[in-house]
C-alpha cells in the first residue's frame, strides 16, 4: 500500500450533537403507555344454557398470549377437589364424637413441642465440656457369656421365654469385668465402645445380647464415686439408651409394615399381632429386670413402644415410673432419672403437662436430702464442697423446668415461686425457674425474684449467680420503669462484693446490657470504672478476655453516637485492658465497625477524631510480614471508612492536616494510602467550587499544596496502576485548578513510569496479563492530552510524542497488537486537535486551539504524526498477512478497526485516503473473518451519511464496498 496524506474531517461538534438526538414523537390520546402492564384475561367456556362449544372471552389489547398457568384451571383447586372426594368416601361420625375427636387433637397439635423449644441435643456438648474430671473412673463391662444354649426351631413360646429369662439371671449373677483406674477419655471411648456393640449385636439378631449391654450401662448411673463427672456420664448413658428405644421402636414398626403401610399418625388398631406380642415381649423382658434404676431406664427408652399396645398406655406408665423415682435414695441420681423421664415425655406425649408437674413436685419435696448426713459424708469423703455439688444438678433441674415451663401460663411460675419460698435452702431451685421461664414473666416479678434472693444462704449457692441469671432474663425482657433503678442498685450491691475476679466479670457482664438498655452514659461510666476496679490488680484482665469483649458488644449495641461514647471518661481506660495483640485488634475492628455503620454525618469532633486515629492506629500497627492479604484489605476498608466521614467543612488546611497525619500513621497499608490521595484530590476540587476565584493567590497555594501531597505520596504505592492511575487523576486535577506546572509534572512521570509496567500483575490471587489494563489506562490519558496546552519550552505535542516513544519502546507481548491498537486509538486524538473549537476544554485553562490558533505550521505537525502512525499500522498489517493462519484474523480486525478511524476522523473527500479506506474495507473481508452484522451496519451508516450535506462524496465510496464472506 502506497503512503497517504492524512487530512482530518472539519467537524461541527453541536451540529453533530442535535443531529444525533431522538425526535420528540407526541403522544396520541388513547395510545397505550410503554411502561404500563399487561392486563390478561384467559378465555373460559361458558357454563348451562349456552351453545356447546361457545365461548366467552376478554383480553387486552394487542396480541397478548393467555397466562398459561391460569388456562390450566377452571378455578377450582385440584387439591381441594381430591380432599372433598376423600371426604365423601369416608365413613361418617357423630357430631359429638367428630367434635370430641377434634378438640382433643387440636389440644394436643397446640401442645407440640415446637422449634421454640431447645432440644435436649442442644445442650450435650456444654454438661459435656463442663462437667470433666481429672480423677481415675471405673466401669463395669458386660463380656458376655456362652453357656446359654440356643433353643430348638421346635421349641414351645414358653420354653422361648424360659431361655431368654435364664440368659438374663445369667448376666446378672456375674458375667461382667469392673474396669478400673480409667481416665476420663478412657471411660468415654469405653462407652462409644458399648454403643457400637449394641449395634452390631441389634443388627446380627442377638436381641438379648442388646438388651444385657444396656441394661449394664444403665446400673452404671447408679455409680456416684466420682460425684463431678456424673452429669456427663448421664449423657453418654442415655446416648445408649436412646440408641436402643429406636432400634426397638423401628424393629416393631417395620413389623406393622410388612403387608400395608401404615400411617404416620397411627392408632394401636392399625398394629397387627405380630407386632403387639413383639412389643409385649420386650415390656415383659424389661420387667423382669431386678435392679430398679436400669428397669426404669431402659422402660423410659422403650416407653414410645407403647403406642403399639393401647392409645393410654403412656398416661398410666408415666405416672408409674414418676412414683418408681421415689425409690431411689441418692437425691443427684434421683434427679437425673427425672430428667429422662421429662425427656422421654417431652418425646412422646408433651400434653401430658401433668407427669410433668409430678415430676417436678417430687423433686421439691425430696429437695431437703441434698443436706442430709449420707450426702455430706459422702461430698467430705470425695473432697467436694457444697456449692460446687449444687452445681451438678442445674442440668438437670434445669431441663426438668424447662419442660415444664413450656408455653405454660404466667400463674404456674407464681405458683413455683410460692413454693420455692416454703423451701429452705432454695437457691438452686430459685436459680433453675429464673432460667427455665420466660422472660418476659421474670422481669414483671424481678423485685420479688431480688426479694427472695436476699434471704438465701449464701453458703449453699452464690447470691451473684442468682442475680446473672436474673439478668440474663432483663436483658431479653423489660421490668416496671419506676423498679428499674433499684432493681440496678440492688444488684451491684452484691456483684461488687464478688471477691473473684472471674465470678465478678461472669456477673458483671451479664448486667451490662441492662444498664446501656435502660440508663444513660452516667451509670455506664460508673460500672466501667467498677469493673476496672476489680480487673486490673494482678492482671485479671487477661483471664476474662471474652466476658471484656462482651461488654464492649453490648455498649456498642446501644450507644451509637460516638461523641458521647467518648466522653465516657472510663472507656478509653477499659480499651487499654485489652493488651493482647489480637484481642485488642478484634475490638477496634468492632468499634469501627459501628461506627461507619451508625455515623450518617461527617464529623470534626476532635474528641472522636483523637479516639478513632487511636483506634485505626492499633488495627495498622497490628500489619507485619505475616499478616494475610485479606486481613489487609479488611483493616483498610475499616480505617477508609472512618477518613471518608471526617470533615473539618471549609477549613481545608485543617483538612489537608489531617490527611498528612493520617498518610504518616497508615503507611503500611496501600489502599488507605489510596484512599488518601483520593481525599485530597477531592479537597482540592472542592477548594476550587467553594472559592469561585476569591481569594485565587490563596487558593492556587492550597491547591499546589495538595499536588505536592499527591506527588511526594504516589511513589510509596507498590502497586504501579495505583501509580499511574492516581498521577493521571492528580495531574486532571490540577489541570483543572490552573496549576499547569503541577500537571505537567504528574503526566511527566506517568509517562516516565510506562516502562516500568510488568508484563504480569496478580489481580485477587491470581497472575493475568497486564496488557489489557495498561491499554485502559492509555485510552484514558489519551483523551485528556487533548485539553493539555504544550509546553513554551517544549516542543509541539510533546506529551503526546513522549507517550507515543514509550509505546514504541515497551516490551509487549509476542505476537501481540497491542501497540498497533494504542496507534489506531491515537488518530481520534490527533484529529481532534486538528479542530479549531475543540470537543471540550477546561474553564480558565487554554488548550492547544487557543495557543496555536489553527497555525498550519502546528496542523501539519498533526498530520505528520497522524501520517507516521497509518504507516506503522499499515506495516503492521503487511507483516500479518505474512501468516495464513491466526495472523490473517488478525489482520482483518485491524484493518476493520483502523477503516472505522478513517471514515469517523479523516477527510475522505481526498482521493488516496478515500481509497485507503476501501483498500482496508476489502483487506478486512478478504478472509472472510469480519463480522458480516457489523458490516452491513456500517455500510448502511455509510448511505445514510452521504445523504448529509457536504458527505456526498460518501455515496461513491460506499458502491465500492462490497460484502464478502469466507469461500
Amino acid at each position: 500500500m502506497a503512503a497517504v496524506q492524512w487530512h482530518s474531517r472539519v467537524r461541527a461538534y453541536e451540529s453533530e450533537l442535535r443531529a444525533a438526538r431522538l425526535e420528540a414523537v407526541p403522544l396520541e390520546p388513547g395510545d397505550p403507555h410503554p411502561l404500563k402492564s399487561i392486563t390478561v384475561t384467559d378465555s373460559k367456556s361458558r357454563r348451562g344454557g349456552g351453545r356447546r362449544g361457545s365461548t366467552s372471552s376478554s383480553s387486552s389489547s394487542g396480541s397478548v398470549a393467555p397466562d398459561p398457568l391460569s388456562s390450566m384451571l377452571d378455578g377450582t383447586d385440584p387439591l381441594s377437589m381430591f380432599a372433598a372426594a376423600s371426604a365423601s368416601e369416608a365413613p361418617t361420625l357423630s357430631h359429638s364424637t367428630a367434635v370430641g375427636e377434634s378438640g382433643r387433637k387440636r389440644r394436643e397439635k397446640e401442645e407440640e413441642v415446637g422449634p421454640d423449644f431447645e432440644p435436649w441435643s442442644a445442650k450435650r456438648g456444654e454438661i459435656l465440656a463442663r462437667f470433666t474430671t481429672t480423677e481415675k473412673l471405673s466401669i463395669n463391662l458386660f463380656m458376655g457369656s456362652d453357656k446359654g444354649k440356643a433353643p430348638s426351631p421346635n421349641s414351645t413360646v414358653s420354653e422361648k421365654v424360659r431361655n431368654r429369662l435364664e440368659e438374663l439371671d445369667d448376666m446378672e449373677e456375674g458375667s461382667q469385668r469392673e474396669l478400673l483406674n480409667l481416665s476420663q477419655q478412657d471411660y468415654v471411648n469405653r462407652i462409644e465402645e458399648l454403643n457400637q456393640n449394641l449395634k452390631e449385636a441389634w443388627s446380627s439378631d442377638q436381641k438379648v445380647k442388646a438388651l444385657k449391654i444396656v441394661i449394664q450401662c444403665s446400673k452404671l448411673l447408679s455409680d456416684t464415686s466420682v460425684i463431678q463427672f456424673y452429669p456427663s456420664k448421664f449423657v453418654l448413658i442415655t446416648d445408649i439408651l436412646d440408641t436402643f428405644g429406636r432400634l426397638v421402636y423401628e424393629r416393631i414398626w417395620s413389623m406393622c409394615s410388612d403387608s400395608r403401610a401404615m400411617p404416620e399418625s397411627f392408632t394401636a388398631d392399625d398394629v397387627n399381632d405380630t407386632a403387639k406380642e413383639t412389643c409385649l415381649n420386650w415390656f415383659f423382658k424389661i420387667a423382669s429386670i431386678r435392679e430398679l434404676i436400669p428397669r426404669l431406664y431402659v422402660e423410659a427408652a422403650i416407653l414410645k413402644c407403647s403406642f403399639f399396645l393401647s392409645k393410654t398406655g403412656i398416661q398410666e406408665t408415666l405416672p408409674r415410673l414418676t412414683a418408681m423415682i421415689r425409690g431411689i435414695g441418692d437425691p443427684l441420681v434421683a434427679v437425673y432419672a427425672r430428667a429422662y423421664l421429662c425427656r422421654v415425655g417431652m418425646e412422646v406425649a408433651p400434653h401430658l403437662k401433668e407427669s410433668l408437674k409430678k415430676n417436678f413436685f417430687d423433686l421439691l419435696a425430696s429437695f431437703r436430702q441434698i443436706h442430709s448426713d449420707s450426702v455430706q459424708n459422702q461430698l467430705v469423703l470425695q473432697r467436694v464442697e457444697i456449692p460446687v455439688y449444687l452445681t451438678l444438678y442445674s442440668p438437670a433441674i434445669n431441663w426438668i423446668l424447662q419442660c415444664v415451663s413450656y408455653r405454660a401460663p404466667e400463674t404456674l411460675l407464681t405458683e413455683m415461686m410460692e413454693r420455692c419460698k416454703k423451701l429452705a435452702n432454695n437457691a438452686l431451685l430459685l436459680n433453675s425457674v429464673m432460667w427455665a421461664f420466660r422472660a418476659e414473666f421474670v422481669a414483671a416479678r424481678a423485685t420479688d425474684f431480688i426479694g427472695m434472693i436476699k434471704d438465701c444462704d449464701e453458703a449453699g449457692f452464690p447470691k451473684h449467680l442468682l442475680f446473672g441469671s436474673l439478668g440474663r432474663s432483663l436483658a431479653c425482657a423489660d421490668p416496671p420503669e419506676n423498679e428499674r433503678l433499684s432493681i440496678l442498685n440492688e444488684a451491684w450491691k452484691v456483684i461488687t462484693k464478688v471477691r473473684s475476679p472471674q465470678d465478678y466479670i461472669n456477673c458483671a457482664e451479664i448486667w451490662v446490657e441492662f444498664t446501656c438498655r435502660h440508663f444513660t452514659k452516667r451509670e455506664v461510666n460508673t460500672v466501667l470504672a467498677d469493673i476496672i476496679k476489680h480487673m486490673t490488680p494482678d492482671r485479671a484482665f487477661e483471664d476474662a478476655y471474652p466476658q471484656l469483649q462482651s461488654v464492649i458488644r453490648k455498649i456498642l449495641n446501644y450507644f451509637h453516637d460516638f461523641s458521647v461514647l467518648f466522653s465516657m471518661e472510663r472507656f478509653l481506660p477499659f480499651l487499654d485492658m485489652f493488651q493482647k495483640d489480637s484481642v485488642r485488634v478484634d475490638v477496634c475492628r468492632s468499634i469501627m465497625e459501628v461506627f461507619i455503620k451508625h455515623q450518617q454525618e461527617p464529623t470534626r469532633d476532635p474528641v472522636i477524631l483523637n479516639a478513632l486515629l487511636h483506634v485505626c492506629k492499633t488495627m495498622h500497627d497490628s500489619v507485619n510480614a505475616l499478616t494475610l492479604e485479606d486481613e489487609k484489605r479488611s483493616l483498610s476498608l475499616l480505617i477508609n471508612g472512618f477518613i471518608r466521614m471526617v470533615s473539618f467543612g471549609r477549613d481545608f488546611e485543617q483538612q489537608l492536616s489531617f490527611c498528612v497525619e493520617a498518610r504518616a500513621t497508615f503507611c503500611n497499608l496501600e489502599p488507605v494510602l489510596v484512599q488518601l490521595i483520593h481525599t485530597v484530590n477531592q479537597l482540592a476540587m472542592e477548594t476550587r467550587r467553594v472559592m469561585r476565584g476569591n481569594h485565587s493567590r490563596k487558593t492556587a497555594a492550597f491547591v499546589r499544596a495538595c499536588a505536592a501531597y499527591s506527588f511526594i505520596t504516589i511513589p510509596s504505592l507498590t502497586s504501579i496502576f495505583s501509580r499511574l492511575n492516581l498521577y493521571l487523576l492528580s495531574g486532571q486535577v490540577a489541570l483543572a485548578n490552573q496549576c499547569l506546572s503541577q500537571a505537567d509534572a504528574f503526566f511527566k512521570a506517568a509517562v516516565s513510569l510506562l516502562p516500568e509496567v510488568p508484563r504480569s500483575i496478580t489481580v485477587e490471587g491470581k497472575l493475568r496479563s497486564s496488557e489489557a489494563f495498561l491499554l485502559d489506562f492509555i485510552s484514558n490519558f489519551l483523551s485528556t492530552l487533548l485539553v493539555v496546552p504544550d509546553h513554551p519550552e517544549q516542543g509541539v505535542l510533546y506529551l503526546v510524542r513522549g507517550l507515543l516513544n514509550m509505546v514504541q519502546d515497551y516490551t509487549w507481548e509476542e505476537n501481540s497488537d497491542a501497540k498497533v491498537r494504542v496507534y489506531i486509538s491515537a488518530l481520534p486524538l490527533l484529529a481532534a486537535m486538528s479542530q479549531d473549537t475543540y470537543l471540550y476544554a477546561i474553564p480558565k485553562v487554554d488548550s492547544n486551539e487557543t495557543l496555536y490558533g489553527g497555525d498550519p505550521k502546528f496542523l501539519a505537525e498533526v498530520n505528520k504524526l497522524c501520517e507516521t502512525l497509518i504507516g506503522q499500522v499499515l506495516d503492521h498489517l503487511k507483516a500479518l498477512g505474512r501468516d495464513e493462519g491466526a495472523g490473517v484474523r488478525k489482520q482483518g480486525t485491524l484493518a476493520f478497526s483502523l477503516f472505522g478511524c478513517l471514515l469517523a476522523h479523516g477527510d475522505l473527500r481526498n482521493n488516496k485516503l478515500s481509497q485507503l479506506a476501501v483498500n482496508l474495507w476489502n483487506l478486512s473481508h478478504k478472509h472472510g473473518y469480519c463480522d458480516t452484522r457489523n458490516s452491513v451496519r456500517t455500510l448502511e451508516y455509510i448511505k445514510h451519511q452521504s445523504q448529509q450535506p457536504d458527505m456526498a462524496h460518501l455515496s461513491e465510496m460506499a458502491l465500492r464496498l462490497s460484502l464478502q464472506s469466507r469461500a
